[in-house]
């Protein structure tokens, strides 16, 4: 199970990410671009990923894996349950994430090498 605490490890390490509590939710950022965000309960993770692939992760493992409410479907997003990801692809999904909303120049930042035990 992934928690927000998790994350934060992760995106704290990324370049140009800023941390906002918005209406009782964290998300993490890029400027104005939100690239992982929860739910208030914390139960459901968030993450920028690209609308022509999201149909094929979702089919791959639904019990993971779902799409946003219909009204932020027009958006590059997807959602995951935290109870069902683990560090590693948590962790790669982030940096997936934060890569969609960054300069290409910050994509090999050697945070986004980081390992689980470093």
């Amino acid at each position: 199970m992934v928690t927000v605490e998790d994350v934060r490890r992760v995106a704290a390490a990324l370049p140009r990410t800023s941390e906002h509590l918005i209406r009782d939710r964290v998300k993490f950022r890029v400027g104005s671009i939100v690239y992982v965000a929860f739910s208030r309960d914390e139960t459901v993770m968030g993450f920028a990923f690209p609308k022509e692939e999201r149909d094929g992760l979702i089919a791959e493992r639904p019990g993971v894996f779902h799409l946003p409410r219909p009204s932020d479907q027009r958006f590059n997003w997807v959602n995951a349950w935290t109870a069902a990801l683990d560090e590693d692809e948590m962790r790669e999904l982030v940096v997936d994430a934060w890569r969609m909303v960054v300069p290409r120049f910050l994509h090999d930042h050697p945070a986004t090498l980081l390992t689980r035990d470093e």
